[in-house]
């Protein structure tokens, strides 16, 4: 007798809500498709708007994020479960996750500064963290750094928001600083000449801003002399090396002694 009141009740309550059920189903596996597929046209469609490449994650994520959440909604309202209990649920959980995940929540808050306030772009060469390197993209919850050394270092977005950011690349050039040092015996001008021969010929050395060549300091036995140059930002370091083997060549060549020299 019991048995067959379970069934009654079993077969009374699939009548019921057997089709709404369904219909929940077929709504949810739709509104996942034609989110897919927005996703997709959302994509090419900022890509032909040429939006900044480092809001184009977040705000495609953030789009799929919400039109997902307001699916589930729509369909635990279609299958008919209460929202009430649903929504307490959902707010003890959302408090213990909060305290749980405070660090990620500032992340996410970081990430949303970042991207409206642009220190710095994907592309961009900056030093953080004690890293210096390109950035390869700016997610959410942190930012993805490539060093020149070929290591991915990625760093929490709530580090770059609150602590010094050096954006080496944003100008677009690099000054390049090298001094030298030369006994009193060897004649400045002559220094100079040959330091502006070399930079002259060499075509990564940028013509402005104006370089500048003077004796930074004089010593007991001997001076100082200080090359500023400006190099593109980008390459920067390779450029560096060029410049200062060809001073190192040039110099030699021209039968100065520079000190360590017999």
């Amino acid at each position: 007798m019991k048995i067959q009141q379970f069934y009654n009740k079993a077969y009374a309550w699939i009548l019921e809500t057997g089709p709404s059920v369904l219909i929940g189903i077929g709504v949810l596996v739709a509104g996942f498709w034609l989110i897919r597929i927005l996703s997709r046209w959302l994509n090419a469609h900022m890509y032909k708007r040429d939006i900044d490449p480092s809001l184009t994650p977040f705000l495609l994520s953030l789009a799929v994020t919400t039109l997902r959440v307001l699916l589930i909604i729509s369909v635990m309202q279609i299958v008919g479960i209460q929202m009430t209990v649903f929504a307490a649920l959902i707010g003890a959980i959302g408090v213990a996750a909060g305290l749980a995940l405070s660090g990620t929540l500032q992340n996410f808050t970081s990430g949303v500064l970042i991207l409206i306030l642009k220190p710095f772009h994907v592309g961009d060469n900056i030093v953080a963290q004690g890293q210096e390197g390109t950035v390869q993209a700016i997610k959410i919850f942190y930012t993805v750094v490539r060093t020149y050394d070929n290591r991915t270092v990625v760093i929490p977005n709530s580090k770059l928001s609150n602590e010094v950011i050096i954006n080496i690349s944003s100008s677009g050039n690099r000054r390049l600083d090298v001094e030298m040092k030369f006994t009193n015996s060897i004649d400045f001008r002559e220094v100079r000449n040959i330091v502006n021969n070399v930079l002259d010929h060499a075509q990564s050395a940028l013509k402005v801003p104006e370089r500048r060549i003077g004796i930074s300091s004089i010593e007991p036995d001997g001076y100082k002399v200080m090359v500023n140059v400006w190099l593109d930002a980008h390459g920067f370091v390779d450029t560096k090396m060029e410049i200062q083997e060809k001073l190192m060549e040039a110099l030699k060549g021209s039968g100065l002694k520079l000190p360590g020299m017999s």
